[in-house]
């Protein structure tokens, strides 16, 4: 046996070469599509001018962030900027808040700090017991929502607007977009990865975007890439970030919004994929969970570094543990691929029309959106906290809002309704912080 099967422990896991190198491409096939959506969301909060240099940065943070995570933590879990702390940077952050997208990468890099400090204290325990589980899937159901409403709002479905005062506003779907070249071509788009995905097809999203994209280009309702490939370049984004423009009230929200989706849909997601692996013990708890959350944690702040939004593990990891991926040989392959592929794809990657993309929003949000089904309906004072944080999310165009408003909510309802002794100590400040928050923006002080 070589020094490079003793190392990924290939006898204790029972697979082989073969089986981590199609495991780690499947991985990579599954959740490539972040290479075309990541810049297009971030884009729109950076300018155009950057989504060359976001597609480069995008692959650079999956590709290095992933190989971290085969290599350190020895797990088949793969890395990228998260989709939902995406559109938050963008839409809520930038667009809605008013920051400078610099200053939002600092609070992503100050975000990825404190969950690298959080990681190897034992502070991370005593969140980790303080947010009831109804909250957590909660906000993962709630973000899938928004991302579905930014990809029917991309392609003109919902006639969506976002008002003086920050409030999504619908006035109803638009009938005209449904019979455009454009919205035909986005719905073929949507059934083709349902289709794909329902007959359990690895890839279903990047072959929907990549056949939807060459149909738009041969129907002329977009243009054709000019080229393929090109020399990477990050110089817009990289080492661009404002951690004076944190030095602001209302930016502390945006930092503990930030943590507060990243540190708890990494547990959900690192959790999920371990018992899916055949990783967890008896006691349920993760092999070796501080090296993934520090490897999770470092590849945030890295890719704030490099210009992106939060990265964090991917659940499309799943796809490669499906194919027989146990070992961090899965992680090293797909990592490899991004940085082998992804980097050189600027060209291709902005010629890929909205249509496209927004089908794969609009899925990613259903998958986010079954998160739900982990809330007990029966307890009212369990469950109508989760719904207003589901319906804050959308309604509001804000993560940090319904995370707020789940906390507030949870805590009041099940302090009054008496039953106290299910609100963790910590619970108690965190609403009182989000008071003081929505008081703050709400100009009381």
């Amino acid at each position: 046996m070589s020094w490079f099967e003793r190392y990924f422990e290939f006898e204790k896991h029972r697979t082989d070469i073969r089986t981590e190198v199609l495991a780690g491409v499947t991985t990579f096939m599954t959740m490539a599509y972040i290479l075309f959506v990541n810049p297009a969301i971030l884009s729109d909060a950076m300018g155009k001018d950057a989504f060359s240099s976001l597609v480069a940065v995008t692959a650079l943070a999956a590709g290095i962030s992933t190989i971290i995570m085969g290599l350190y933590a020895k797990k088949p879990f793969a890395l990228a900027p998260g989709m939902g702390l995406n559109a938050y940077f963008a839409y809520n952050v930038v667009i809605k808040m008013g920051y400078d997208w610099r200053v939002a990468l600092a609070a992503v890099f100050v975000e990825g700090i404190l969950f690298i400090i959080l990681s190897v204290t034992k502070i991370r325990s005593a969140i980790i017991h303080a947010i009831p589980l109804s909250q957590k899937y909660a906000v993962g159901a709630g973000i899938g929502l928004f991302l579905t409403f930014i990809g029917l709002n991309d392609v003109g479905f919902l006639t969506a607007v976002v008002n003086e005062a920050g409030v999504l506003q619908l006035t109803g779907l638009n009938a005209s977009a449904l019979v455009a070249k454009q919205g035909l071509l986005f719905l073929f788009g949507l059934f083709l990865a349902a289709i794909l995905i329902s007959l359990r097809i690895k890839g279903a999203l990047l072959i929907s975007i990549l056949v939807t994209s060459i149909l738009g280009w041969i129907t002329g309702a977009a243009p054709w890439p000019s080229q393929v490939f090109s020399t990477p370049d990050i110089s817009y984004t990289f080492l661009k970030l404002d951690l004076k423009g944190l030095l602001n009230v209302g930016a502390i929200g945006v930092v503990f919004a930030f943590f507060m989706v990243d540190f708890f849909d990494t547990l959900g997601t690192v959790t999920g994929l371990s018992a899916k692996a055949g990783f967890l013990t008896k006691e349920g708890k993760v092999p070796d969970a501080e090296k993934v959350l520090l490897t999770d944690a470092i590849g945030t702040s890295f890719g704030a570094l490099l210009g992106t939004s939060t990265v964090t593990t991917y659940i499309e990891s799943a796809a490669g543990i499906e194919e027989g991926g146990r070992t961090g040989m899965t992680a090293l392959v797909t990592g490899l691929l991004f940085l082998g592929v992804g980097l050189f794809i600027a060209p291709l990657a902005q010629a890929i029309p909205a249509f496209a993309t927004a089908p794969a929003l609009v899925i990613v949000g259903y998958y986010m959106l079954s998160a739900i089904r982990g809330v007990d309906f029966d307890d009212a004072s369990e469950a109508i906290p989760a719904f207003l944080v589901l319906m804050t999310i959308p309604y509001t165009y804000s993560i940090s809002d319904g995370i707020g408003m789940g906390f507030i909510s949870y805590t009041i309802i099940k302090l009054l309704s008496g039953k106290g002794k299910d609100i963790h100590p910590l619970m108690y400040v965190l609403a009182l912080i989000f008071i003081g928050y929505f008081a703050y923006l709400g100009g009381i002080f």
